[in-house]
């Protein structure tokens, strides 16, 4: 095929704006990439195009932020101009540089064989300064620290600038950590001499290399790269941006820099990402051109209608308006909830509505929630109903560490014989027990042939093995008899504290960390609900104790082990669904100081953020999109009551199914009842408002028939049957608020106040 035709043919089946922002090949240029826009197919024909234009590929560097987007592309442009894409200087900012420091690194001074740190080995080197300069551990935190001196890395703050800066100084007295500054100069100094660099360092040293210049290094490159794109431009970092600077210095008008990206989906500055990059582009390049993609490609109209009139409550962006040509579709499904245990029902009744309804495969739909910690209730429905499911990016609830770590300490407070459980805390959180102390353990529980536990009572063991031991013992001892006297969640709150495990999540004070405090924060919330659920299992009568409930749970992780199922409903947070695209998006715990996070509220720009984070999650949906919401859910023990998102609010009414709660009017007035349980569209007697303090609850030998009752969750209702006996006896209620069937509640944890007529 001739170059002519290959033109053509790279060219024909873009649209108009997609097929200028491809041709034009000269000059800055930007490429504003609405969701579904076709934003890389632009990208990959631009490169193809470049090629067929007599471009030699290795002149060519294009910079994503994932291995898997670089493969992809490659590919892509081998399809249409054949092995020539191979020889693309394409991928990520740190294997590409790194590339390059592995050619220039001895001109700043490293080898150039150097060795790359990943984050534990960071930590290690961390661990080893901390510990020369006899500092305590338990205060200097490596991911801390990791997380400090990455932070100050990306902003080019070096170890001299760190220790001059009262910012930064005040803020690590705050923390407890004012050697910090030293801590960072040491690190540097030993990373040099080792002949090392971090993740952080591949991006700072490639900037030093290009701003030092030795021996002209920066014109060596400015020749060797012709054309610069670089995709998702609005994740970029501050550094990253003031590198691809340098490759364009004094080049001007020359400058063939192509960058494609969505300031409406910058969603990553918790990551060191920063909006502005994008947004002032054009004032580091004023001959910019500028294509913007508006035709949206994945979603109907409805839907399209809803994130333009969202987005648009954002101050600071780049104007454009996004518009599809397929049709209307279904209106926007929005559910109130009265708990988050309904919301996960509901949700999983929902699936197998549209499984039928749509004729959709699980593959065809997601699950999508601001924090990871939510995705216990989800989960648990889909394993009640049989519905096969993937955590992406992920682990499923109860096989994430610090999950598995608090289960282990409960099973121990239920059965010291379990040896497992024994296994998985015996040494966590450290107790400086040694790998001699544990294979004696081991041995003298082999040769007696008992527990581990038990095999702690008079083992052989060094004085100071001995003392540890024996303080895990009185540990697991107070467990033991907490457990005896108290429900499961009692127990289970009384372990995690006299544990530690949160304190050490708390003391590292870093993003990770505190997923993992939300996650066991969550698994609490999970044995506070089993705890007060007044609803039967099957028809058996369940204790509150802490071996029901870990038998409970026991009985839904089994799921974990079934066949592997190629075909899985997605579950994941807002942030991995980024790219991403589904027949269906339900999203879910659209609630204030949920979604948005109350910890992004602080500012208008945080609050913009998650506008934008709600932008992407409802441009993912193709064809129905669910939002749904909980009036209360259970948070650090308690059952909290929530005010709708913001957010919902601000969705244009014409895109709402007719019968969403939003509609009726007024659909954010405060509750009269406790828990906002005033029954909708129905006249009667108002009752005044109830603290649960002024709650009292009738002895349930009082509750009959026909009565009319009012329960602090499920609001007002009306007693339809009751059956059992004596202790057994359960009660069918009608509550005014709640959808579907009657509840059954075993009467003797039920809580009902008799409503006086």
């Amino acid at each position: 095929m001739d170059k002519e035709l290959s033109v053509d043919a790279i060219l024909s089946s873009l649209n108009e704006v997609q097929r200028e922002a491809v041709k034009q090949s000269d000059g800055p240029v930007m490429v504003i990439a609405g969701p579904g826009s076709g934003k890389t197919r632009v990208l990959t024909y631009k490169i193809a195009y470049l090629i067929s234009m007599g471009v030699d590929p290795w002149r060519i560097l294009a910079l994503t932020f994932t291995n898997k987007a670089a493969r992809e592309m490659k590919e892509r442009i081998e399809e249409v101009v054949g092995g020539g894409a191979r020889r693309v200087w394409m991928g990520t900012f740190h294997s590409i540089f790194a590339r390059i420091l592995r050619v220039e690194a001895h001109r700043i001074g490293y080898p150039n064989d150097f060795t790359i740190y990943d984050s534990d080995d960071t930590k290690s080197v961390l661990r080893e300064i901390v510990n020369n300069m006899k500092l305590d551990p338990k205060v200097y935190k490596p991911g801390f620290m990791y997380s400090r001196i990455s932070m100050a890395k990306s902003n080019l703050i070096t170890p001299k600038a760190y220790a001059v800066n009262e910012e930064l100084l005040t803020y690590d007295q705050m923390n407890r950590v004012p050697m910090l500054s030293q801590i960072y100069t040491k690190y540097v100094d030993k990373c040099l001499k080792s002949g090392a660099m971090d993740f952080d360092d591949l991006l700072l040293q490639m900037f030093k290399l290009l701003y030092q210049n030795p021996d002209n290094i920066r014109d060596k490159y400015q020749s060797a790269f012709s054309h610069i794109l670089v995709d998702e431009f609005q994740d970029t970092n501050f550094l990253q941006y003031e590198i691809i600077k340098l490759f364009l210095k004094d080049r001007g008008p020359n400058s063939n820099i192509c960058i494609v990206g969505d300031d409406a989906q910058s969603i990553y500055s918790f990551r060191g990402a920063t909006i502005e990059n994008i947004l002032h582009f054009e004032k580091d390049f004023p001959d910019l051109k500028t294509f913007k993609l508006e035709q949206n490609y994945r979603s109907t109209k409805y839907i399209i209608d809803a994130a333009n009139r969202i987005i648009q409550f954002n101050k600071n962006q780049i104007q454009k308006k996004i518009w599809t040509d397929e049709l209307e579709g279904e209106k926007i499904k929005v559910i109130k909830t009265m708990t988050d245990n309904e919301e996960g029902r509901r949700i999983a009744d929902l699936i197998l509505e549209y499984k039928n309804r749509y004729h959709l495969a699980n593959h065809e739909m997601a699950i999508l929630y601001r924090t990871n910690a939510q995705s216990r209730v989800f989960e648990e429905y889909l394993r009640r109903q049989n519905i096969p499911y993937k955590i992406y990016g992920g682990q499923s609830f109860y096989q994430r560490k610090e999950v598995k770590d608090v289960i282990a300490y409960l099973r121990m407070a239920v059965n010291e014989k379990d040896d497992e459980a024994f296994k998985r805390v015996i040494n966590y959180p450290r107790r400086g027990l040694g790998a001699k102390a544990l294979d004696a353990l081991a041995k003298h529980a082999e040769e007696l042939q008992i527990g581990l536990y038990q095999a702690c009572l008079d083992a052989p063991l060094t004085p100071r093995s001995r003392t540890t031991i024996n303080e895990f013992i009185r540990l697991i001892e107070s467990f033991k008899t907490r457990n005896q006297q108290s429900n499961a969640y009692e127990t289970a709150s009384y372990i995690v504290k006299k544990t530690g495990i949160l304190d050490l999540y708390k003391a590292e004070n870093t993003m990770e960390a505190f997923g993992r405090m939300e996650n066991i924060n969550a698994l609490l919330d999970g044995v506070q609900e089993f705890v007060e659920s007044d609803e039967l299992i099957g028809d058996e009568i369940v204790e509150k104790n802490l071996s029901s409930y870990l038998q409970n749970i026991a009985l839904l992780t089994d799921f974990d082990e079934q066949t592997e199922e190629t075909d899985y409903i997605t579950l994941m947070s807002t942030h991995a669904a980024k790219g991403l695209e589904f027949e269906a998006i339900f999203l879910v715990g659209m609630e204030e100081n949920l979604f948005p996070s109350y910890m992004s509220m602080s500012t208008p720009e945080q609050i913009d953020e998650e506008r934008r984070l709600f932008y992407v999650a409802i441009t993912r949906a193709k064809k129905y999109l669910s939002l749904s919401y909980a009036n209360s859910r259970y948070q650090y023990g308690q059952s909290r009551f929530n005010d709708p998102s913001r957010f919902l609010e601000e969705l244009p009414v014409e895109c709402l199914e007719e019968d969403s709660p939003l509609l009726k009017k007024p659909a954010f007035e405060k509750p009269k009842v406790l828990g906002g349980l005033k029954p909708l569209g129905q006249k009667v007697k108002e009752l005044p408002v109830i603290n649960a303090t002024d709650f009292k609850a009738d002895p349930p030998a009082m509750i009959q028939e026909n009565m009319r009752v009012l329960h602090l969750k499920f609001g007002e209702g009306t007693v339809v049957k009751i059956d059992g006996y004596k202790e057994n006896k359960v009660a069918k209620i009608d509550f005014d608020q709640i959808s579907g069937p009657e509840k059954r509640i075993v009467l003797r944890f039920a809580k009902l106040q008799i409503i006086k007529e």
